[in-house]
């Protein structure tokens, strides 16, 4: 007898297509209001306001002695006023305030300390924003001072000069005989407007997916990256239509703030930029990292017992491959193993690591055990958690505790570790 499977039309597929995609676009909105409150994400679109106000200047300083050496540097003030557009004449007011205050520095009588400061005051920036994307990426440890010496150099270097430069060739192109002959020509007339119509969306996309995948100091798939840049870059250009008509619709705040007014509206249309780019990071991490989409909340607060039970099987995981052999554990397929987010199992792991029972292979590649498994206690592996922290320990004796609330607060210590005595972990790594 043939069991009849019941076959799935193309009109149910697209349902469940389309529910599938509806429920991951509402756990990724409740992902990024989840950072925004819980990760700080506000706070920290603020922080880079106020340092793009100190770095911006020597920022553009640098890059337009470097382009002025190209001969491309008429090419910034464009850039600036289609970055500054939503403000309008302000816009226009604060760009030419820019211009002549970058045209009068002169490098040459700053000196080499005043030189360095200039780099410095610029570098700055970057490493902020890397700061920032390293927080949502769950990254505890940054670039080292050379890589960020040598990356950051070759962004404020490089980066203009190639971005500058292909803006510089597509004006060419337009005024050439040749291009103009062909525009006169159906299709390539219409494909060379959509072109240009298109230009500005893709070199902002482009832009926001280069920021994504070069500046966290984590491995990024160039899809994830890709996808959240065309989601943020749109969203930016549309925050900045938006923009633009609500300052168009307020009369008053001229009135009110006087000559701060455009600063004002300049900080106001910074904070929701970073605010936008970040927010475009946090969705380029759920889209590398699904299954973070199905945690409650970013950090986990995991009871003392529970953290015991997980460096246990932490312990086991490890243990296993350091026997079998093969490739060390890294962080995300030991928190991928325990269905658990980062966080909380990093912290797990630093605490058996600063007891000297795991160790890192060189650059983070991995966790590997530092002793062998038959020396490595399981008495020992709770005693790491339990004494995690500023304090390991609470003298009951210096806060007047009475005799018996001493013994008791000595066998409630040893109540655990008594149990396990002197069972090393080699017990558990061979059970069927």
């Amino acid at each position: 007898m043939q069991v009849q499977v019941p076959k799935l039309t193309s009109q149910k597929i697209a349902a469940n297509v389309l529910a599938a995609v509806i429920d991951f676009i509402k756990r990724l909105s409740i992902a990024i209001f989840r950072e925004y409150q819980e990760g700080g994400l506000r706070l920290r679109a603020m922080s880079l306001v106020y340092i793009s106000l100190l770095s911006l200047a020597p920022l553009l300083a640098v890059s337009f002695s470097i382009l002025k050496g190209f001969g491309v540097h008429n090419q910034i003030e464009p850039l600036l006023l289609e970055l500054l557009a939503p403000l309008g004449n302000n816009g226009k007011e604060i760009v030419a305030n820019l211009i002549f205050f970058v045209e009068n520095i002169k490098v040459g009588v700053l000196g080499f300390v005043g030189f360095i400061m200039l780099f410095y005051t610029a570098i700055s920036l970057l490493a902020q924003i890397e700061d920032c994307f390293n927080h949502i990426w769950r990254v505890s440890k940054p670039r080292s001072l050379y890589r960020r010496f040598t990356d950051y150099l070759s962004v404020i270097l490089i980066g203009p000069v190639l971005l500058f430069s292909a803006i510089g060739i597509t004006a060419s192109m337009s005024n050439s005989d040749f291009v103009k002959s062909l525009m006169r020509l159906e299709p390539f007339g219409t494909v060379y407007y959509s072109i240009v119509l298109l230009l500005p969306y893709v070199l902002i996309i482009a832009a926001f997916s280069f920021a994504y995948a070069f500046i966290p100091n984590s491995k990024i798939k160039p899809l994830p990256a890709l996808a959240g840049g065309a989601v943020a870059g749109l969203l930016w250009k549309s925050t900045g239509v938006l923009f633009a008509q609500f300052i168009a619709g307020s009369s008053h705040y001229s009135a009110i703030y006087s000559g701060f007014a455009a600063l004002l509206l300049a900080m106001i249309w910074l904070y929701l930029s970073w605010l936008v780019l970040l927010m475009g990071s946090v969705i380029v991490f759920h889209l590398q990292y699904p299954n973070y989409l199905c945690f409650a909340k970013r950090r986990p607060h995991l009871s003392i017992e529970c953290q015991e039970n997980l460096a246990i099987i932490l312990m086991v995981l490890i243990g296993q491959r350091h026997v079998k052999g093969g490739e060390a554990w890294t962080l995300q397929q030991l928190a991928d193993s325990v269905n658990m987010p980062w966080e909380a199992v990093v912290e797990v792991l630093h605490a058996l690591q600063h007891d000297g029972l795991l160790m890192t292979l060189e650059d983070d590649a991995g966790f590997v055990l530092a002793q062998d498994t038959d020396a490595i206690l399981l008495s020992a592996v709770v005693q790491a958690i339990r004494s995690a922290g500023d304090h390991s320990s609470l003298n009951a004796e210096r806060i007047n505790a009475g005799k018996l609330t001493q013994q008791l607060l000595h066998d409630l210590a040893r109540h655990r570790v008594d149990f396990l005595r002197q069972r090393s972990l080699r017990e558990l790594l061979f059970e069927s």
